[in-house]
């Protein structure tokens, strides 16, 4: 294997750690979505390794959520955290990590950060539209309401975990290209 594969192999690890671990920094709320990292962590993860890294971590959290690995908010794992009625958002993270990674590497620095920004508000969007549509769903719910109790409160705290993902993506990026331990792209 050579340490470009070697490279990838452990970063994308790397990031479904980082999440995980971030995941369990959480604050319960009564609608039963906590405030947690997992945003940031999720933003963290496309903005510093692009779409298909990014993607291939997130669905390696995400499955190994799914086998019972306790890497979910609380400490949970399993299958019924997954088709639970938050559990579109844990979906939902695939879908944001992909949209967080869009690179834009071949348009000016200038025009390239708010575009990368916005694709991380698009892909928090993302990660929303299937946790509230997912809660509604289970808890028999209308989709406004299910939209008001466990997507739009947090919107604000996700946004800004999106702007500080991506500064935070750029400062590793930086430093970690000194190191020569980087991939090829990222923020």
């Amino acid at each position: 294997m050579n340490r470009q594969k070697i490279t990838t192999i452990v970063l994308c690890a790397l990031f479904a750690a980082i999440t995980a671990v971030l995941s369990q920094i959480a604050i319960p709320m009564p609608s039963g979505v906590p405030v947690t990292l997992q945003t940031f962590a999720i933003a963290l993860c496309g903005f510093y390794l692009c779409t298909a890294r990014a993607t291939v971590s997130t669905v390696v959290y995400v499955l190994l959520g799914a086998v019972g690995v306790p890497v979910f908010s609380g400490f949970k794992g399993g299958i019924a955290s997954i088709v639970g009625p938050t559990g579109g958002f844990i979906i939902g993270f695939i879908a944001m990590a992909a949209i967080s990674g869009i690179a834009f590497r071949n348009m000016p620095e200038k025009f390239r950060i708010p575009l990368r920004i916005a694709m991380g508000i698009l892909g928090v969007a993302a990660c929303h539209i299937c946790g509230f549509v997912q809660y509604a769903l289970v808890a028999g719910k209308d989709l406004l309401s299910s939209f008001l109790l466990v997507s739009a409160p947090y919107l604000i705290k996700d946004i800004a975990s999106v702007v500080l993902a991506y500064f935070a993506a750029l400062a590793i990026s930086k430093a970690l290209k000194r190191t020569g331990f980087a991939p090829s792209e990222q923020a």
